[in-house]
C-alpha cells in the first residue's frame, strides 16, 4: 500500500473551522445508484460529535429507486423491519475541499450496523472486500475511470418542465479533440477542472467527444478505491458546478441516438515493490496478465449488472458505435469489449463497458473479483481479437438489463465472489427498475399509437 496522505488533515480542519473559513462539513457515502447521500453537519458540530462517533441514517438509502421510492424485496430494508438506522463512519484518509461550496469540506463515510458489523450490500463495502481478497495475493489495484458527460444550455430545472425535450446542447456537431469545440464551454470546464483539483483529485485534460455538447474530463489514475470515491465526488461536484453556472449536463448512458456517454475503466495491479505486475518481458504481458485478463473474459456476461446498472445503459451497445457488443480482447483494439494498453509500467487493460451512469465502487469489484477467477483458477487466455469485433462471431455481451440480471441471479461465480446477500441485493435493484419500466408509457409509445393505431 502507498504512503498516500489525506488531501485535509483533521488538525488542518480544526485550524480552518477555528478560523471561520470553514463552517460547513458533509458527510455521504455512495449509494447503489452511486450517488452521494448524506448530510450537512455544523463543523463545529462534526468536529466534537461526528468526528469520534459517527451519525446515522436511515436504512432506506440502500433500499429505494432512482426517484427514492421505498420499494419491496430488500431482506435488509423494509416496513416489515422497521426501516432503521446505519451508522455512517466517517473515513478521513476522504477528508477534502469542497471549493464549489463556500466554506465547506466533505468526507466519505464507511456504513456498519449497530453492533460495528459492516453493511456488506454498501458499495464500498463490496469494493474493499474485493481489495482485501487481492492483497491477500500480495497485489494492489490501481484505476482510472474516464467520464464523458453532455452539456447543455438549459439549466436542470428547464431540463424538467420540459420534460428533458428539445434542449440545446452546448456543441452544434461534433468536436472530438477539438480546441475550438471545447473553448466555446471552456469557462465551465476550466472551473470544474480547477476545482476539482482544489479538492484533491489530479487533473489530466479536457477533450470534445462526438454527440453535439459532449465532452470528457480525465483525472490521474490512483489506487482503486481513491480513484472510486473521487469519481463520485467529481460527479457531484461537476453537476452543482453546472447548476450554479446556468447549464446543465448529464452522464447517462444514451441520452438520444447518437453515441453515449460512456465511462472506461482503466486497471493495472502492484506488487508490494510498487511494481507493475501486468508487465512482461520485452514489453508485452505477464502470466498474471494473462490470467487475470482471461477472468475478465469469463466473468463479463455475468458480472455485466456491476458494469451497466440501468435499463437505460444497455442502448449503448451498437455495432460500430465504440461501445462494445462481443466479450472479446484487444491490444488497442477499441473494437473490444477489454482493450489491453501501454508498455512496461503503464501496461493496463480497459473494460469498455460502462457507461457513464455506472457505480464505479460496483464495476471496479467486478473487475477484481473476475481477474482473481482468472489468477486462481490459472485460465488461459484466448488469442486477440486482431480485427472487428462487432462483425467476428465472439459472444456478444447482454443487451438487456433483463439479460443481465437473470446472467447475475443465476452465476455461481458471483456468488462465490461477492456472497449470496450481495446478489439478491443487486437482483433486486434490477427488478424494481424492470418493472418501473415496464409499467411505463413512453413517448415513444405515445408518438407511433395515439393517432395511428
Amino acid at each position: 500500500m502507498s504512503d498516500r496522505t489525506a488531501p485535509l488533515a483533521v488538525e488542518e480542519l480544526r485550524v480552518l473551522v477555528g478560523n471561520g473559513e470553514i463552517d460547513t462539513v458533509v458527510l455521504a457515502f455512495p449509494d447503489m445508484q452511486g450517488r452521494l447521500q448524506g448530510k450537512r453537519f455544523a463543523a463545529g458540530f462534526f468536529l466534537d460529535e461526528v468526528l469520534e462517533h459517527g451519525t446515522e441514517g436511515c436504512n432506506y438509502l440502500l433500499a429505494v429507486d432512482t426517484d427514492m421510492n421505498t420499494v419491496d424485496g430488500y431482506a435488509m430494508s423494509s416496513w416489515e423491519r422497521g426501516y432503521g438506522d446505519f451508522a455512517m463512519h466517517p473515513d478521513l484518509t476522504t477528508l477534502r475541499r469542497v471549493p464549489w461550496n463556500d466554506g465547506t469540506v466533505m468526507v466519505i463515510a464507511d456504513l456498519a450496523w449497530e453492533d460495528g458489523s459492516p453493511v456488506v450490500a454498501a458499495p464500498r463495502q463490496i469494493l474493499r472486500r474485493q481489495l482485501e481478497r487481492l492483497a491477500g495475493h500480495g497485489f494492489t489495484a490501481h484505476v482510472g475511470t474516464e467520464l464523458e458527460f453532455i452539456v447543455f444550455k438549459d439549466t436542470y430545472e428547464q431540463a424538467w418542465d420540459r420534460n428533458y425535450r428539445g434542449l440545446t446542447p452546448a456543441n452544434q456537431y461534433n468536436i472530438d479533440y477539438s480546441v475550438l469545440g471545447t473553448g466555446r464551454i471552456e469557462p465551465l470546464l476550466r472551473r470544474i477542472r480547477n476545482e476539482m483539483a482544489a479538492a484533491g483529485l489530479t487533473v489530466e485534460s479536457a477533450k470534445g467527444e462526438c454527440n453535439p455538447g459532449q465532452h470528457e474530463i480525465v483525472f490521474r489514475y490512483d489506487e482503486a478505491l481513491v480513484t472510486c470515491d473521487q469519481h463520485a465526488v467529481y460527479k457531484t461536484g461537476s453537476k452543482e458546478i453546472a447548476a450554479q453556472e446556468g447549464v446543465a449536463l448529464t452522464f447517462m448512458a444514451k441520452f438520444n441516438e447518437r453515441e453515449g456517454n460512456s465511462c472506461h475503466v482503466h486497471l493495472s495491479l502492484e506488487d508490494v515493490d510498487g511494481r507493475n505486475v501486468m508487465a512482461g518481458e520485452e514489453g508485452g504481458m505477464s502470466p498474471l496478465m494473462r490470467h487475470f485478463l482471461a477472468g475478465q473474459l469469463a466473468a463479463l456476461r455475468e458480472f455485466s449488472l456491476l458494469y451497466a446498472p440501468n435499463i437505460n445503459s444497455y442502448k449503448r451497445f451498437q455495432p460500430g458505435s465504440f461501445a462494445p457488443t462481443a466479450v472479446a480482447w484487444g491490444h488497442d483494439n477499441r473494437t473490444c469489449a477489454l482493450r489491453v494498453v501501454g508498455h512496461g509500467r503503464s501496461t493496463r487493460f480497459e473494460n469498455r463497458l460502462p457507461g457513464g451512469d455506472v457505480n464505479p465502487h460496483l464495476a471496479v469489484a467486478g473487475l477484481i473479483a473476475a481477474g482473481l477467477h482468472g489468477i486462481e483458477q490459472k485460465l488461459e487466455l484466448p488469442d486477440p481479437c486482431e480485427g472487428n469485433a462487432y462483425t467476428a462471431a465472439y459472444d456478444h455481451v447482454p443487451t438487456t438489463l433483463r439479460e443481465a440480471a437473470e446472467l447475475w441471479e443465476k452465476s455461481d461465480l458471483a456468488r462465490a465472489a461477492f456472497g449470496e446477500d450481495v446478489v439478491a441485493h443487486y437482483r433486486n435493484m434490477a427488478r424494481v427498475e424492470l418493472e418501473a419500466f415496464d409499467a411505463a408509457v413512453t413517448d415513444w409509445e405515445l408518438r407511433r399509437s395515439f393517432e395511428r393505431l
